[in-house]
């Protein structure tokens, strides 16, 4: 058994092919190749009788092995997000975007990458609410986002009644939205909030959040995504394509917030590629708040 030791921490623990073969993802690799690059290093190490490693070490092996395979770029990234666990730099990431694009499989797949614990959906949030008030209190809460007008009375005059219904339940589903961020920039570990309700304006961000909208402009698209996710949900795909036009709508108001606020918009295509601009426009992101705090990281 190969044990890696962590100086700082003066802890020893197991090698983990799987925990190295996803740091390694975080470099836009394949997961594929990354197993490979991880499963190269242990026959290395065994070869070479290793029984005891530093984190460090490791390191540096890892980032050779990917210079090795022509992998420069993602050499680099391997750096950049090794530095930033070094530094213990908390993020709390945000994912919005209209029912059904795919904002649930980002956020797992962005949390296995970054290895990332926590992942809440505004959903959940909002659950919790609706059995903390009643629906005579806040009715628009207790339905689904793109019905919340059906449930308010007297509605202003001159307003768009389906969106006006849907900001209705996000301000008050912000805040419980509002106060998971607070919690997790107060403690300092790293969160993935997802859900429609993560709305350009209706967040409180900070300089440890990093918010994005995932878009899908094709209907077909959008369609046929409800029939997947139906196949390991009990969430019927009828029910969400008999309300499609709605959803769009509440899309492209979603947009339109984005644009206001110059938030990242991810049209999710492929998963991959979505991942990997998420990825990219996190280290962009954080390479620059950390340059303005007089931070550098070495990634050379």
């Amino acid at each position: 058994m190969i044990i890696v030791i962590d100086p700082e921490k003066n802890t020893r623990i197991p090698f983990s092919r799987g925990i190295l073969t996803r740091s390694i993802t975080t470099t836009g690799v394949d997961v594929g190749i990354a197993y490979s690059i991880a499963t190269e290093i242990v026959k290395d190490l065994q070869r070479k009788k290793i029984k005891l490693i530093t984190k460090e070490e490791i390191r540096k092996i890892t980032y050779e092995k990917l210079i090795g395979h022509g992998l420069k770029d993602a050499a680099r990234k391997y750096l950049f997000w090794h530095e930033l666990r070094r530094l213990k730099y908390p993020m709390i990431i945000l994912i919005g975007g209209a029912t059904g694009v795919g904002k649930s499989t980002l956020a797992t797949e962005l949390a296995f990458r970054l290895g990332i614990r926590t992942v809440i959906g505004t959903d959940t949030i909002r659950e919790v609410m609706r059995k903390m008030i009643n629906k005579e209190l806040l009715p628009s809460i207790h339905t689904s986002s793109f019905l919340a007008w059906k449930e308010l009375k007297n509605l202003p005059r001159n307003v768009d009644p389906l969106i006006y219904g849907f900001e209705t339940q996000v301000r008050y589903t912000s805040v419980g939205i509002n106060a998971v961020i607070e919690r997790s920039y107060k403690e300092g570990f790293n969160t993935i909030i997802e859900g429609i309700h993560l709305v350009p304006g209706y967040v409180s961000l900070n300089d440890r959040s990093f918010m994005y909208l995932i878009s899908l402009k094709s209907p077909d698209a959008l369609e046929a995504r409800f029939y997947e996710r139906a196949h390991y949900s009990l969430r019927p795909a009828e029910y969400y394509i008999k309300n499609i036009e709605e959803i769009i709508h509440i899309q492209e108001y979603l947009i339109k917030k984005a644009r206001e606020y110059e938030i990242p918009i991810i049209e999710n295509i492929e998963l991959e590629r979505s991942i990997n601009n998420i990825m990219a426009h996190l280290m962009e992101d954080i390479s620059k708040r950390l340059k303005e705090r007089g931070i550098k990281l070495k990634i050379e």
